[in-house]
């Protein structure tokens, strides 16, 4: 290996759902020799097709020898099992980068044990959904020890575009907080698009002609027109990002915004839409399914 090539490490990714399996393909790609490992097995299994991926039983299986571990779950609690079963086969002094929007409390506690089993913790959210996660162009939010930053950066160049640092200490949650604060914007955004939508269906108004108004003024926003669209052309299968994972994010904001004294009324109310919405049967379809809560369930 030649000073400007990228080392290769042995990388162990816990979760391969929409995004983690994502992760591990381009992980595989970059050259680094992944273990992964998923609870439905079956989610795991066409990972075994990617030169360098080896599909796992157990989550100690995955992690064992593992340079870097990655974690891509539902959410902190899981985290938190998961890598208890992982724990006896852990290398002390690996580092865990930590990719699950897992809430605030949840961070500090899972750097705590982090530090109990001797890991370098990374705090290490990841923002985009399906589309550049499978380019490896994710936005990666960081916060971790700066002198230890060079063993993760091949992982965190193979999954994403950029990488920007926001603290030194990855217990402290620095790049969870910024995590939550986008994806406010994100799901207020998501659910104001099925509601403009539904108001749209319910006056007899032609969406279309709603974009045509804005078009090209302040208004205008991609973002409007990619989630409106796969309303609109009946896409929201497979998800970008699935409903059930926006109500769980959307959950975490409003947890955030009252233990610091901040009342989030728009993104309770986006809490309550994913969360209907998921009830009347649309959980794995992309998060603008949010439109369904719009209506009464047949």
């Amino acid at each position: 290996m030649t000073d400007t090539e990228t080392p290769t490490l042995s990388v162990a990714v816990l979760g391969t759902g929409i995004m983690g399996a994502a992760m591990a393909r381009n992980l595989a790609r970059s050259g680094h020799a992944v273990r992964v490992w998923n609870r439905t097995r079956a989610k795991a299994e066409p990972l075994a097709a990617e030169n360098g991926v080896q599909v796992c039983d157990a989550p100690a299986d995955a992690v064992r020898d593992a340079e870097v571990v990655l974690t891509m779950l539902y959410d902190g609690d899981t985290v938190r099992d998961v890598m208890r079963e992982a724990a006896p086969a852990l290398r002390p002094g690996a580092a865990w980068v930590q990719s699950t929007t897992a809430g605030v409390d949840a961070i500090g506690e899972l750097g705590a044990l982090a530090s109990q089993w001797g890991l370098t913790f990374f705090d290490a959210p990841v923002l985009g959904t399906r589309q550049p996660a499978e380019a490896g162009q994710l936005l990666v939010l960081a916060a971790g020890p700066e002198d230890q930053r060079a063993a993760v950066a091949p992982v965190l160049d193979a999954v994403g575009a950029r990488t920007v640092w926001t603290g030194e200490e990855g217990a402290a949650g620095s790049a969870t907080r910024l995590k939550l604060v986008a994806n406010s914007w994100v799901l207020a955004v998501t659910g104001a698009t099925g509601e403009t939508l539904a108001l749209a269906q319910a006056l007899g108004v032609d969406p279309q002609s709603f974009f045509d108004a804005i078009a090209g003024g302040p208004l205008d926003m991609g973002y409007l027109r990619a989630k409106a669209g796969l309303i609109l052309d009946d896409k929201l299968t497979p998800a970008s990002f699935a409903v059930s994972t926006a109500a769980k994010d959307a959950r975490l904001i409003v947890e955030a915004g009252e233990r610091n004294g901040v009342r989030l009324d728009v993104a309770a109310a986006s809490a309550e839409r994913f969360r209907r919405a998921a009830e009347q049967g649309h959980g794995d379809e992309d998060m603008a399914a949010a439109y369904f809560a719009s209506f009464d369930e047949k």
